[in-house]
């Protein structure tokens, strides 16, 4: 559209000037009502998933290679639709739905988060909120994170090459959808179908969570020299990598410090994660391990971006502790720094650009300080 000059004169109407004068005066408002209602039009969708969170330990690994393998590979045998694996030094960490959980065998060699946990997943336009696009848990850090956080309500994140999703306790639900109802338009995915929600329709009503506000414990965090990659991969062709993804997770094994020599210590760490969500393959590994996979079969962004871990928690974090995603994805937040977000069982990690790594690590140690202090 054209906006062109006024040329005023005793003959010149004083309709148009009129009508561009009161543009200008509530320019300011039409600009705050097209991001408000832009803003609107971020959706939240509760998926139509009930997940578990578990944890197999690596000398018992052996105990579920059986089931792992038919989760991951031979999806016309089961009837799991949500399927995550990674493994760290300490353990397995698999998040899967209820499907699932059924192919899992009962071994003492296998720990479980007792509560159901549902994830939520931003959509933005129609379309879910896509890390390709280099912003990960950082664009939903304000809008969700933080409230839910404020709000007592401990998340577990996943993000994966597609997209993020935030697990919440199922019990937690109501409290989600009273704090966050004034910000999106909440959904409900029922067989396939998004049902609005609202807080006056949840069957318990809303509740605070009865939990006192705790002092803020900041944790240590580390960083291993490990480059990482964020990529994905058509289904289709998940046969043509099935035997290296074998090796990769389940022979594979002896740890970093076994391999290393002494001086490195835990300059790198083993951090491997395989997701198979409703159809989407997403993988996490440093670029040691990508050059054991044929390089024409798996895709990343068309940056090609390399990735630098941060590792939360000097000990397990355990589920309870509410703030832990926040006090990580905010500050990234407000220094305009992307970030994929990995919860597992005993530690939490954040991918951040390569060339932000230093920056990341000298922002968390200053929060660090300022909170002892």
């Amino acid at each position: 559209m054209q906006i062109h000059d006024f040329h005023f004169s005793s003959k010149t109407s004083w309709g148009p000037c009129l009508l561009l004068g009161f543009f200008r005066s509530h320019c300011f408002y039409f600009i705050i009502f097209f991001f408000l209602t832009q803003f609107k039009d971020m959706d939240l969708h509760i998926l139509d998933h009930r997940l578990r969170v578990t944890s197999i330990c690596k000398d018992g690994l052996v105990n579920f290679t059986h089931s792992l393998i038919k989760l991951m590979f031979l999806r016309n045998k089961t009837r799991c639709k949500f399927f995550s694996l990674t493994e760290t030094p300490d353990n397995y960490t698999v998040v899967l739905d209820e499907e699932g959980f059924k192919e899992l065998p009962s071994s003492e060699h296998l720990q479980v988060e007792g509560a159901t946990w549902l994830p939520l997943n931003v959509v933005s336009n129609g379309n879910a909120s896509s890390s390709s696009q280099a912003v990960g848990v950082t664009k939903i850090a304000k809008s969700v994170i933080a409230p839910l956080a404020e709000q007592h309500v401990s998340v577990f994140m996943l993000s994966t090459y597609q997209t993020d999703f935030i697990l919440v306790r199922e019990k937690d639900l109501p409290v989600v959808i009273h704090t966050l109802e004034e910000e999106f338009k909440i959904y409900r995915e029922e067989e396939g179908e998004p049902v609005p929600v609202h807080s006056k329709d949840m069957q318990n009503g809303f509740h605070k969570n009865g939990k006192e506000a705790v002092k803020l414990t900041v944790h240590p965090v580390l960083s291993p020299q490990n480059q990482f990659c964020v990529m994905s991969l058509d289904p289709d062709t998940l046969p043509a990598i099935a035997t290296t993804l074998i090796d990769v997770l389940f022979y594979s094994n002896s740890s970093v410090k076994d391999e290393a020599p002494p001086t490195q210590g835990l300059d790198c760490i083993k951090f491997f994660s395989f997701s198979l969500i409703d159809g989407y393959i997403s993988i996490v590994m440093d670029t040691e391990t990508q050059r054991r996979f044929p390089t024409n079969l798996l895709f990343t962004s068309s940056s090609g971006e390399l990735w630098r871990m941060v590792r939360i928690g000097g000990q397990p974090l355990g589920f309870d502790e509410c703030g832990i995603v926040a006090q990580i994805s905010q500050p990234l937040a407000e220094a305009d720094i992307s970030a994929y977000y990995i919860s597992t069982f005993s530690f939490d990690h954040a991918l951040v650009p390569e060339e932000d790594i230093g920056s990341v690590i000298a922002m968390l140690q200053q929060q660090r300080l300022e909170v002892v202090s």
